[in-house]
């Protein structure tokens, strides 16, 4: 099966948070983070976020750099990627501000169906609904065919999770803030025990970036070692 190329994309603490105790609403992350943020929006072309983070923030991150906005433009593409969100329902308030910018939307719809994508009509606000049925590889596959070939994952830890486990993340890009935070905000589920043990290998992933970015942060990206077989820990 053809997959697009999958990047997880996140700023956390120095301990793994991904936001304050006290309110995940409050995102980590300075002026240099969202600059390779947005470098991450203009390479995908398509996020996926899931449905707690988008009730949380009520809206995706954009593109507002006007030199990514250009090289999208001379590229033929749409100024932003498209929007995806994984969702048991459509229970999302129109009044929300993701309704109101100015992305392509899609609903990735979790439910335990037969019915094919074009039997379902999307929801009001959304441009298309997809089924998805527990299998990464089929939906990423649908993904490709729909035309989209990279992906940048946005969050939540729950989609992470899914995602790891199935073993189809290519590349972590990584900030990480000089933050010390604590609480149960853990980019990867703190009661998850099965994910698969080939990507806790000592080779399993490749560091290809290392970057300060700024106010005492660094990002850093690694690509999923799938050249050999990395079974040594």
């Amino acid at each position: 099966m053809n997959s697009p190329w999958v990047r997880l994309v996140l700023a956390i603490s120095l301990d793994g948070r991904l936001a304050f105790p006290f309110d995940g609403g409050l995102t980590l992350g300075s002026s240099g983070d969202r600059r390779v943020l947005e470098e991450a929006l203009a390479w995908a072309d398509g996020t996926l976020m899931g449905d707690k983070t988008l009730r949380t923030h009520k809206s995706t991150c954009l593109i507002k750099q006007s030199d990514l906005l250009e090289k999208r433009t001379l590229e033929g593409r749409s100024k932003q990627p498209i929007s995806i969100i994984l969702s048991k329902g459509n229970s999302h308030s129109n009044n929300w501000t993701f309704f109101k910018q100015p992305v392509e939307r899609w609903l990735l719809r979790s439910i335990q169906s037969d019915l094919i994508d074009e039997q379902l009509a999307a929801p009001q606000g959304y441009d298309r609904q997809l089924t998805f049925t527990g299998d990464w590889n089929l939906t990423l596959s649908r993904l490709t065919e729909l035309g989209i070939s990279r992906v940048a994952i946005l969050g939540g830890a729950k989609l992470s999770n899914s995602l790891l486990h199935a073993d189809l993340v290519d590349e972590l890009q990584l900030t990480i803030t000089p933050r010390i935070l604590g609480g149960f905000h853990t980019w990867i589920p703190m009661s998850n025990s099965d994910l698969p043990f080939t990507i806790a290998a000592s080779e399993a992933w490749l560091l290809v970036e290392n970057k300060p970015i700024g106010q005492n942060e660094l990002m850093v990206r690694y690509l999923r070692n799938r050249s050999k077989d990395v079974e040594d820990l």
